[in-house]
């Protein structure tokens, strides 16, 4: 090899070099740039909780809501995806699910003063599996402050994203034994969505199964999904467990799954997520369709 040849291949080389440096720094920045947001949403509390009942499929009564926390949309995070996924990243994951659920529990008292039956009211709060694991994670915190506001640890669901995979079973079993002690009550996420579904139900045993809308939307037109709802539907039966169908958005959806005599429903067209605190309905078309 010549030495014009030697001197463009070292060229290529630390032109490379450079175009990485950028492209690293540049990650950097912008991981920053996210970072310091993230800091000043959970400083003042810039989120906005939105809660979506919970629907009896056979009565119409809303038994409770999933309070949902999502930042506006901004040139940082364009998405509540984007934002979720960047927090998942960061150290601040248990920060930020003690924040969410401080912030959750009180806007709930705040606006559901109006509810007739809000002693009974179910308030169902996501919260990733691994915090609870968490040593800083005390559940005292918690007690405390459904103490100062009134709430009944019995009406409090810990719902866990089934996403969020649990690898030692018997660790988080004790785990759980001990929030159920206190009263809390326990609801997996996203069933079906993740890889470890059955296990993770057989281990955990918990009170509610939510079925991920993966399984339950056009479940009329897709006999796969049909199969695995009655097999979850078979197994919550043996086991007393609720099941709660998510992202009913069809009114076909809402004929299988009630013919299916699955217990509670959440979706679009049983009410959709909002800032006030208000009951969920099964619509008049459907409920005339079932009395005929």
């Amino acid at each position: 090899m010549n030495h014009s040849s030697s001197f463009l291949s070292w060229a290529d080389h630390f032109i490379s070099y450079l175009k990485y440096l950028h492209y690293r720094l540049k990650k950097e920045s912008l991981y920053h740039k996210r970072f310091m947001m993230l800091q000043k949403i959970m400083r003042n509390q810039l989120l906005d909780t939105f809660f979506q009942p919970i629907v009896c499929l056979q009565s119409g009564t809303t038994i409770g809501y999933e309070a949902l926390n999502r930042p506006a949309p901004s040139k940082w995070f364009p998405s509540t995806e984007s934002f979720y996924d960047f927090v998942g990243q960061t150290d601040q994951v248990f920060l930020f699910d003690y924040f969410c659920r401080n912030i959750s529990l009180q806007r709930f008292m705040e606006l559901s003063e109006h509810l007739e039956a809000r002693e009974d009211t179910l308030l169902f709060i996501n919260i990733h599996p691994h915090v609870l694991l968490d040593s800083s994670y005390h559940s005292g915190e918690t007690l405390g402050l459904l103490q100062d506001l009134g709430i009944d640890p019995g009406n409090i669901v810990l719902e866990l994203t089934e996403r969020s995979a649990v690898t030692d079973f018997v660790q988080f079993e004790q785990v759980l034994s001990n929030y159920r002690s206190q009263g809390f009550r326990i609801a997996v996420d996203d069933m079906g969505a993740g890889y470890n579904s059955l296990k993770t139900l057989v281990h955990l045993k918990p009170e509610f199964i939510k079925l991920d809308k993966s399984l339950t939307q056009n479940i009329d037109q897709n006999n796969a999904q049909q199969q695995m709802v009655t097999l979850i539907i078979e197994f919550a039966k043996k086991t007393m467990t609720h099941m709660i169908a998510e992202g009913i958005e069809r009114v076909e959806d809402l004929a299988y799954l009630s013919y299916k005599e699955v217990d509670f429903g959440q979706g679009y067209a049983l009410g959709k997520p909002k800032k006030e605190v208000m009951p969920g309905k099964i619509p008049d078309f459907f409920q005339k369709r079932k009395i005929l």
